[in-house]
């Protein structure tokens, strides 16, 4: 009995020291030399690696500012004795799903009718605009003091619109909100009074709320979705509004100085994303940003995979525009140096993208490079910067959540396998996009399509705007299967640290490709996950 059960431990412990003497073998030392081939693929191989290790730091850096200057934040502003009057501007296209709902929304706001100023900004080709049209007529007869101004060109796209309905606007102040968001009745009456604080108001150019999400339990993308925007709107603007440095509008649920728009140039369209070139070109302009997390604006994530992928590449492709356009003038400004270099980090971060398409291409190879360089130096000097370039993309998420869930966050632990895959699948179509930015390619302004999905509930099967998935997924499912025989590779060398890893890239490139094909022919392709809830309560805001 005593002999059986040891057998078991002498196997083990005999694997183990088989595994243990196979990373510390020294065979190849001293008999091993570079090649021309060699070099050829570990100098591109260790640049990459070190450049997105430098903006996997820079995620620390900014998790470190964001409780550095936990006590910079902007102080509960005085009542407000004159209420000034403000124009709400809803720019749409081809939204005849959620128009209605937000119209709806607006006409609840808490605001003197005498000082709103609302406009339906629709550029649209389809039925919404008679959908739209009629929602106008229906509300204005009620007494909303609302107007529709419909373009027959998509002339600057969404840019286009803001600026032709700035032409008839009266506010002093401009609220935006894009078709999926639904403001709460008091959005207005807890922004506004920042601007008339006599206290710096008047040099404030601009307001920022956090999005929440209407439709987080609906999918697994929408949960990971969730966990990448809850990121951004917690740790990144938070980080950056409470070191003083510069952040951006993000094309909704904002508001403006109307003064602050016409100084810094307008709303320009030469970029794909003109909220955060204009906040750029304001902020060089000497206007002042307040980010404020604990107001709140609800709206609807996208819940098919190409959409989310389009809204994404449309992001990254547009930061890259702004920063050929911007960074020169941020450089030149007479701004401290960590204004300058947390602009450049900011607008240039989707680099990574195509880094990162280029870093799957290399592994296989440089692995079987590296197999004959001796293990100790793989531990030393890869392990080191894969950390840096990958653990501080979960760190980053797990503050946010926790944060904004301080009970719960902990369950954020299982969803980060799913994150980081997700970004990792997404690569290719970011890379892509990111690589014609850099090439002065322009491109039509991609739309996000919305379906009015809340919840668990609805299906957008039968509904239209969905985005084609083209080429794309068959490259990730190409780079997924890639993957996967690196993995083979992998366990067959008995190279089992980097197998985890490996299987992020296996998963993350499979689970985009096939879900983008699947939702073009399955629309009703979805994985559900039952979770408790996680949506913020109205006062689970970050602790600013």
């Amino acid at each position: 009995m005593h002999t059986t059960s040891f057998l078991p431990l002498l196997a083990a412990q005999s694997s183990l020291g088989h595994y243990w003497h196979k990373i510390t073998d020294r065979t190849f030392s001293g008999v091993y030399h570079a090649n021309g081939f060699d070099l050829a693929m570990m100098i591109p191989y260790f640049i990459v690696l070190f450049i997105l290790a430098l903006y996997g730091l820079h995620r620390y850096w900014l998790v470190y500012d964001y409780y550095a200057y936990a006590k910079n934040v902007p102080p509960q502003p005085p009542p407000v004795i004159e209420w000034p009057r403000v124009t709400i501007q809803l720019p749409i296209y081809n939204e005849r799903y959620v128009i209605e709902r937000l119209v709806e929304a607006v006409s609840r706001f808490d605001y003197p009718p005498e000082l709103l100023d609302v406009q339906v900004l629709d550029d649209s080709t389809d039925e919404t605009h008679e959908v739209a049209r009629k929602c106008v007529e229906r509300f204005a007869a009620q007494g909303m003091p609302i107007t529709y101004i419909h373009r027959s060109n998509r002339e600057g796209y969404k840019a286009g619109a803001l600026e032709n309905g700035l032409r008839t606007s009266k506010g002093e102040y401009v609220a935006i909100f894009d078709a999926d968001f639904v403001p709460s009745p008091d959005f207005l009456q807890r922004t506004i009074p920042y601007f008339m604080n006599p206290s710096g108001g008047t040099g404030i150019g601009m307001v920022q709320t956090r999005w929440t999400y209407l439709n987080t339990d609906y999918s697994l993308l929408t949960q990971v979705e969730t966990i990448l925007l809850d990121g951004h709107f917690v740790v990144e603007h938070g980080a950056r509004s409470r070191r003083g440095t510069f952040f951006n509008f993000n094309g909704t649920a904002g508001v403006w100085r109307r003064k602050a728009i016409d100084q810094a140039g307008g709303w320009q369209h030469d970029t794909l994303t003109e909220d955060t070139d204009l906040s750029y070109r304001a902020q060089l302009k000497g206007w002042k940003f307040l980010y404020l997390p604990h107001i709140e604006c609800a709206s609807e994530l996208p819940v098919d995979m190409n959409g989310f992928k389009a809204q994404q590449a449309r992001w990254a492709k547009g930061l890259m525009q702004t920063a050929k356009k911007i960074l020169p003038k941020v450089f030149k400004a007479n701004v401290p140096w960590h204004v300058k270099s947390e602009a450049f980090f900011h607008l240039t971060a989707n680099i990574s993208y195509p880094l990162m398409v280029l870093l799957s291409t290399m592994l296989l190879p440089a692995m079987i490079v590296r197999f004959y360089q001796g293990w100790i130096q793989m531990l030393v000097i890869d392990l080191p910067l894969f950390l840096a370039s990958t653990c501080s993309i979960s760190s980053f998420y797990l503050v946010a959540q926790k944060e904004l869930h301080p009970k719960t966050w902990y369950r954020t632990f299982l969803y980060m396998p799913f994150v980081m895959a997700t970004g990792i699948g997404i690569s290719v179509r970011n890379a892509q996009a990111v690589i014609e930015a850099i090439a002065g390619k322009k491109s039509e302004f991609a739309r996000t399509p919305k379906y009015n999905i809340a919840g668990k509930q609805g299906s957008y099967a039968k509904k239209s705007y969905k985005n084609k998935a083209g080429w794309m997924p068959y490259a990730e499912i190409f780079l997924g299967v890639y993957f996967a025989l690196t993995v083979v590779y992998a366990v067959a060398n008995e190279n089992y640290a980097t197998v985890p890893f490996l299987l992020l890239f296996v998963w993350g490139y499979l689970y985009t490709g096939f879900m983008s094909l699947g939702q073009t022919y399955l629309a009703h392709l979805r994985f559900e996950v039952e979770t408790p809830e996680m949506r913020p309560a109205a006062s689970g805001a970050p602790g600013f």
